[in-house]
């Protein structure tokens, strides 16, 4: 199968190599193999093969007589995996008539008693781009809507939602079929999955559904409030939003406060996108300033960084009455988080700050006299620089400072000791 093919019909490549060209006599024999660990070895061969470019059209009826029937779990997943990478249609551009057959084992696939089996084929479907095939699937489809087992519920949505994406005819009523299921479900990952079908299908069901359990959402799980979250900021500047504004907020107050960072994230940036009021910002600000210290992933630390920075320039005043909560991300232990924090802190500085923001730069430079603290010196460099620019803005700090620092001008960072000697020696022209 050319390589342009292969990729339009497959969504995963499989990492294999081959020790030669296939051979299909071979295979065919490992096929009518009475064992299952013969046909499961024939299958991981088939599917490295056409990965790599064999064609083994061939093969095709032999796989369905000889291994659709298994009932054996390795070896239908295998299955799944090769209608996964196969080109289903001719040479004609039509669908081949060996896929009638593929139907009716996916349709016993989707009745079969292990739900693993279920899942798994309902998962598969989601990659499936031949309406053709789906189209005889969708009854066994939707009846999985309402089995017993969580799993194969989560999968059936899953399922709905991709078709109904990629060929919504085909299930015209799937709005309605999963405000029904949401109504009673009780698995997380599967209320997830129902809410974020009908996000999409129906922003106005979705919407409805999330009000009138608006109450609930801090105890509906990380993954259901996530998605919530993202409806509310999408359908925030709608009008009819403006009536229950208030309703919302409330919640996300709430959810400021959520244990799970993710949430609390994304709480505080929806707060931000409702309200500008001094208020809300203010508890958004709290939010961020909490992840600092608690988020041990410094990509997430800069993130955070990067939002307080953007809202430094709308809220400024907010922000600069909040700088000591900025200043307790100091304590961690990466100096380009460090540095950042204190360029923020200097665009925050203000009469009624400065004495407490000199205060904690004079303990945090005072830390770096211990051997055991990590990055010393270039850290002392960074609080070097920033008590220099606290006593050029507000002079009135220079007494606070300057005798401490006179401590460090025979620093062995030669770099260090110079910017104390270039901080006392502007003193002492200026003053």
């Amino acid at each position: 199968m050319p390589t342009t093919a292969l990729e339009r019909q497959c969504t995963l490549l499989l990492p294999g190599e081959t020790s030669g060209p296939v051979k299909v006599e071979d295979l065919m024999k490992q096929l009518e193999s009475k064992k299952d660990e013969d046909k499961i070895e024939a299958m991981k061969s088939i599917i490295t093969g056409i990965i790599h470019g064999e064609e083994l059209g061939r093969l095709l009826m032999p796989i369905i007589k000889f291994c659709t029937q298994s009932n054996n779990h390795t070896l239908k997943k295998l299955l799944l995996i090769y209608w996964e990478i196969l080109d289903m249609y001719g040479e004609d551009g039509k669908l081949r008539p060996e896929m009638i057959l593929v139907c009716e084992g996916m349709k016993k696939n989707l009745v079969h008693p292990n739900e693993y089996v279920r899942g798994s084929t309902l998962r598969f479907l989601c990659k499936l781009r031949e309406a053709d095939i789906l189209q005889s699937l969708i009854p066994s489809i939707t009846a999985n809507l309402e089995h017993r087992n969580a799993y194969v519920r989560k999968n059936a949505v899953l399922a709905v939602f991709h078709i109904f994406n990629k060929f919504p005819t085909l299930i015209p009523d799937a709005a309605d079929l999963i405000e029904r299921i949401l109504s009673s479900e009780v698995d997380s990952a599967a209320r997830r999955n129902a809410f974020l079908m009908l996000f999409h299908a129906s922003e106005q069901k979705a919407m409805a559904y999330l009000y009138s359990n608006l109450d609930q959402l801090p105890s509906l799980g990380e993954s259901f409030q996530l998605v919530a979250l993202e409806l509310i900021r999408k359908v925030s500047r709608s009008p009819a939003f403006a009536a229950v504004k208030s309703r919302y907020l409330r919640c996300i107050y709430t959810l400021t406060e959520y244990p799970s960072n993710p949430v609390a994230y994304e709480a505080a940036n929806t707060l931000i996108s409702l309200s500008s009021a001094p208020i809300a910002v203010r508890r958004a600000v709290t939010a961020y300033t909490r992840l600092l210290s608690a988020e041990s992933d410094s990509s997430v630390k800069l993130i955070i960084l990067g939002r307080l920075r953007q809202l430094r320039k709308r809220h400024g005043s907010v922000l600069s009455d909040m700088v000591m909560d900025v200043l307790r991300s100091l304590t961690t232990p990466n100096n380009d988080i460090r540095r950042k924090t204190l360029e923020l802190c200097m665009r925050l500085l203000s009469p009624r700050n400065v004495q407490n923001v000199v205060s904690v730069l004079k303990k945090e430079l005072m830390k770096t006299d211990s051997p055991s603290h990590e990055d010393s010196l270039e850290y002392r460099k960074i609080l070097v620089d920033s008590l220099h620019r606290c006593a050029v803005k507000f002079p009135e700090v220079v007494p606070a400072v300057v005798h401490l620092l006179m401590n460090y001008v025979g620093d062995e960072n030669t770099a260090g000791a110079k910017d104390v000697i270039l901080f006392v020696r502007h003193i002492v022209e200026e003053y």
